[in-house]
């Protein structure tokens, strides 16, 4: 049997991440004599080899626990303590940690849930979650310098139509089916959360100030912004705008959109 410190590392991961257990895992050891982890841990006449092992096996999957609590509190919230425990089980099965750091740990959530039975009692499930792992990777975000008002002001007029704009790396919109944003809104009140209204909508999250927020957007708001992060210049994009305020004033239309994105650091120069 192996004895290096190597092959020591490797083994005790396997066992202590193991989906089922320490006993499982070991059983899934086939090079593995029974009772040869004793040669590997000590154990005494209060704790067996296996039993030390499972003591961290369970420190392993109770921080991860704890860590996706603090990144999922309105879906941990809808759930209660007991079905999201059940629910974080299945997933460290289905999804075993992939990254050394601990904060993607809940990245495939979402997905995760899309397929899980719970869905027939909380259909909302999936977008909530994706909503709160999505607040969690604009925070963490590239940065890069925004556009302001001044800033656009210290742009030549010449330059304005072939200007090249693009959304700031620490945005996105998503497509929900569900409302999502009335039970973060709730959570953030300290408030009991109610289910949310089932509505097709597109919500805009970005980050401005080291704070992450969003809003619904409509649809010709979406596809400006997605018009934007594909390239296309700004004489372009002031024409979907006025396109789509119809019969208003299309300048004022483009005056307002504009001056919002600025606000709310939405955009960089491309």
């Amino acid at each position: 049997m192996p004895s290096d410190l190597n092959w020591t590392e490797r083994l005790l991961y396997r066992l202590i991440t193991a989906p089922s257990g320490v006993a499982e895992g070991l059983a899934q050891e086939k090079s593995f004599a029974p009772n040869a982890l004793a040669h590997v841990i000590a154990g005494d006449d209060r704790l067996s080899a296996e039993e030390r092992v499972d003591i961290y096996a369970n420190m392993y999957f109770y921080r991860i626990l704890d860590v996706l609590k603090e990144d999922f509190p309105a879906t941990l919230a809808m759930l209660g303590d007991a079905r999201f425990h059940n629910l974080v089980t299945g997933y460290l099965i289905e999804y075993p940690p992939e990254h050394f750091s601990i904060a993607y740990a809940g990245r495939r959530l979402a997905d995760f849930i899309e397929s899980h039975p719970m869905r027939e009692e909380f259909p909302f499930l999936a977008d909530l979650a994706r909503m709160e792992r999505a607040l969690i990777d604009i925070f963490h975000a590239a940065d890069a310098t925004p556009l302001d008002a001044e800033a656009m002001r210290a742009i030549a007029p010449a330059e304005w139509p072939a200007l090249k704009l693009m959304r700031h790396p620490a945005t996105e919109i998503l497509a929900l089916q569900w409302n999502v944003a009335t039970v973060l809104g709730a959570i953030d009140r300290d408030e009991k959360p109610s289910p949310p209204a089932r509505k097709q909508l597109s919500m805009l999250l970005w980050r401005s100030r080291n704070r992450v927020s969003y809003r619904e957007i409509d649809g010709a708001e979406r596809d400006e912004l997605e018009a934007i992060a594909a390239g296309c210049t700004f004489a372009e994009i002031c024409e979907m705008i006025a396109s789509a305020a119809g019969e208003e004033n299309p300048a004022a239309a483009i005056n307002q959109r504009l001056e919002a994105w600025l606000r709310d650091g939405i955009l960089v120069r491309g």
